[in-house]
C-alpha cells in the first residue's frame, strides 16, 4: 500500500479546481514569506493569529480534505507535543526588584518581588530517580505557545503552497523574483532549474524510502529482538542504502539529460495560465490588498 503517497507532504496534487489553486504563484510565495518572516521577534498574540489564519485558509481553500487532513493532523500532534515539552522547560525569571533605599532606612518593611509562578508540580520521585519540581509560569507558557505555533506555521504554510502550486509555477515565480539579480551576472536560470529538479525529486525520495521499508516489513524484522546495537546498525545501513539509491537516481537523471543534448526549455514557457488569462485578476488583487493589510497589522500589533 502506497501510504507515503497518501500523505502528500511538499508534493503538488492535481485535484478539483479551487480559488487557492488559481491565485498567482507569486502572491502565494509572498504570503508564505509573510508566514515565515513576520513571526520573528513577534509576540504570542501575533503568532496565534497567524496559526488561526492558516487554519481558516486551509478549511476554506476548496482543496480536497484527503489532501491536507493527514499532514495537518500529524503536524498538529508534533506542534502540540513540542509545546508541552517546552511548557516544562526552565525559563528565565524576571530580574529581582532592587530597593532604591538602604535596608537600614526601611527596617521592619519586607520587600517582596512579584511571584510569576502559576502552577508548581513536584518534586517527582521514582525509585532512585528524583526529578525536581516542575514550575509553570508566564514565561514557560509563552515559550510553549511560541514554539508550537512557529512549528505549525512554518511547516503548514509551505506545504499548503506546494500542494496547490505546480513545481513549474514555483520555479517561474522564483525566477521572476530574482530577475533584478540577473543584471549583475547572478545565475538565475541555473538556480531555477535546480529548484525544479529538487521539487521533482521529492516523490522519488519518498518512493525509495517506501521500498526500503517494504523490504524490512517483508523480512519481518523486529527491532526489539535485535537489541540496541543491532537496531542502530540496521537503521544506519538502511539510511546508507537510501542515500545510495537517491544518488543513483540522480546520476541516471543526469545521464538522460546529457543524452538529449542538455537543452532545457525556456523559463518563459512555464508561465502559468492563470496569469496569461484575465479571469482571476480580481482574486489576485483582493489577495494582494489583504496581504498589505496583514503586514500593516504586524507593524501595529505584532510586538504584543
Amino acid at each position: 500500500m502506497d501510504w507515503l503517497r497518501q500523505v502528500p507532504i511538499g508534493q503538488y496534487v492535481v485535484g478539483t479546481p479551487s480559488w487557492l489553486r488559481n491565485i498567482d504563484p507569486r502572491l502565494k510565495i509572498a504570503w508564505v514569506l509573510m508566514f515565515l518572516v513576520t513571526p520573528v521577534l513577534a509576540g504570542v498574540i501575533w503568532r496565534v493569529f497567524l496559526a488561526i489564519t492558516l487554519l481558516v485558509i486551509t478549511f476554506c481553500s476548496g482543496v480536497s480534505v484527503r489532501v491536507w487532513l493527514r499532514p495537518l493532523g500529524w503536524l498538529l500532534v508534533l506542534a502540540i507535543s513540542v509545546g508541552i515539552f517546552a511548557l516544562f522547560l526552565p525559563s528565565g525569571e524576571p530580574s529581582a526588584v532592587l530597593p532604591l533605599r538602604s535596608p537600614v532606612e526601611v527596617s521592619g518593611v519586607v520587600l517582596q518581588s512579584p511571584s510569576w509562578e502559576l502552577v508548581r508540580i513536584g518534586p517527582l520521585q521514582w525509585k532512585t530517580f528524583s526529578l525536581g519540581p516542575l514550575v509553570l509560569n508566564r514565561y514557560s507558557i509563552a515559550l510553549a505557545i511560541k514554539t508550537s505555533t512557529l512549528i505549525f506555521t512554518l511547516a503548514h504554510s509551505v506545504n499548503l503552497m506546494l500542494i496547490t502550486t505546480s513545481p513549474e509555477d514555483v520555479m517561474w515565480s522564483f525566477n521572476w523574483f530574482l530577475t533584478p539579480l540577473g543584471l549583475i551576472g547572478f545565475p538565475i536560470k541555473r538556480l531555477s532549474f535546480q529548484l525544479l529538479l529538487a521539487l521533482r525529486f521529492l516523490p522519488l525520495v519518498q518512493e525509495e524510502l517506501q521500498n526500503l521499508l517494504r523490504a524490512l516489513a517483508s523480512r519481518a524484522v523486529s527491532l526489539r529482538q535485535l537489541g540496541i546495537k543491532s537496531s542502530l546498525a540496521l537503521i544506519l545501513s538502511v539510511g546508507e542504502r537510501l542515500l545510495n539509491n537517491i544518488l543513483l537516481r540522480a546520476e541516471q537523471g543526469a545521464d538522460a539529460f546529457l543524452a538529449r543534448g542538455g537543452v532545457g526549455i525556456p523559463i518563459s514557457y512555464f508561465k502559468p495560465r492563470t496569469i496569461a488569462g484575465g479571469g482571476m485578476r480580481w482574486l489576485n488583487l483582493w489577495c494582494g490588498c489583504l496581504l498589505v493589510f496583514v503586514l500593516s497589522l504586524r507593524g501595529k500589533y505584532g510586538a504584543l
